[in-house]
């Protein structure tokens, strides 16, 4: 009921444009990481690998909120935050197949996409070691006036690191105007914590920093988008930083070489939680508010699925990077 009652309320033709923009981004992360899956499994892309499947409504949503001269940092599992902050799907394709034409020339790989122009200050391997970063790039603009701000993502086992809580207390102490976005996900690898556990006590942690903090659904787009518009007008009026933890899931495993279901969670939790598929959640409200149907939701998967084998072959056509860029710390990304 509340589904129907907003989207009839919201039915103008700029929102309708909105949610099909929202949706066109979700379902590109979707059909995109499908096909990284299967690349990977031929042997395509090296190295490590974790796909995004599942917690779309996050990028999305987040992304939504921001302006092209902010900056955003994530972790490992970043592809889904590279497409929705813009880079284009060759860009974040090649650089997964290890070729030139790749946003950061071949040399960071699925871990490691970097993007200056587009604001997005990479994928970071090392579980919290980004989140300083983020703290030191909010104090920059700070620094230099104005009203940017910096967007961090992580997992929720990142808060077991003592960077997440000694970043936080300086955040909050030198109001910087950031926003630590927790993607939890229930399954932080290399912690101790049950899915129930994960990231408990959010208003506690908040509160020891003296930072505003919420819990959101991930799994809505709109609702991720209404929260990070709140984080977004306090930090760039009041300079404040914001904690959110954004309760989403994966449907894939933590990684390629992990089962998605069997080792630690059965097939029926996986099955319950695609129930509230991110992506039908949002044209399951489109079509409640009757401007969308089931033709035009199959048009749109042609087009995307078009752009996503666009950018395969895009990649795989792409030359490798020269061996002289070894020892270059200067990328320079071709075909964009």
């Amino acid at each position: 009921m509340t589904a129907t009652a907003r989207s009839k309320k919201a039915a103008d033709a700029a929102t309708q444009a909105l949610h099909r923009s929202y949706l066109r981004q979700m379902l590109l992360i979707r059909r995109f990481e499908e096909k990284a899956g299967e690349a990977y499994s031929l042997g395509k892309i090296g190295g490590f690998c974790h796909l995004y499947i599942g917690q779309e409504a996050v990028a999305v949503g987040v992304m939504a909120a921001l302006r092209p001269d902010d900056h955003v940092i994530s972790a490992y599992r970043e592809h889904g935050h590279a497409l929705a902050r813009g880079l284009t799907s060759r860009a974040v394709m090649a650089e997964l197949f290890g070729k030139a034409a790749g946003s950061s020339g071949g040399k960071g790989g699925s871990m490691h996409i970097f993007d200056a122009a587009a604001g997005f200050l990479g994928g970071h391997g090392i579980v919290g070691s980004h989140i300083p970063l983020a703290a030191g790039v909010a104090f920059a603009h700070k620094y230099r006036g104005g009203d940017q701000l910096c967007v961090c993502f992580f997992g929720e086992a990142a808060a077991n690191i003592g960077a997440f809580h000694e970043t936080l207390n300086m955040a909050s102490l030198w109001d910087l105007p950031a926003i630590f976005i927790v993607e939890n996900n229930g399954y932080g690898m290399g912690t101790a914590v049950s899915r129930a556990a994960a990231v408990t006590n959010l208003s506690v942690r908040g509160n020891a920093y003296d930072m505003p903090a919420e819990q959101v659904d991930g799994q809505n787009v709109l609702t991720v988008r209404e929260a990070v518009d709140r984080a977004v007008t306090r930090a760039r009026t009041e300079s404040k930083p914001t904690l959110l933890e954004i309760k989403t899931y994966r449907y894939v495993g933590h990684s390629m070489s992990d089962a998605a279901h069997g080792t630690y969670r059965t097939k029926d939790e996986v099955d319950e939680y695609r129930r509230r598929d991110p992506i039908v959640v949002l044209a399951d409200l489109m079509k409640a508010g009757g401007y969308w149907d089931d033709g035009r939701h199959d048009a749109l998967v042609t087009e995307v699925q078009a752009e996503v084998d666009d950018a395969v072959n895009f990649a795989d056509a792409s030359p490798d990077p020269d061996p002289s860029a070894l020892y270059s710390d200067v990328y320079a990304p071709e075909g964009r």
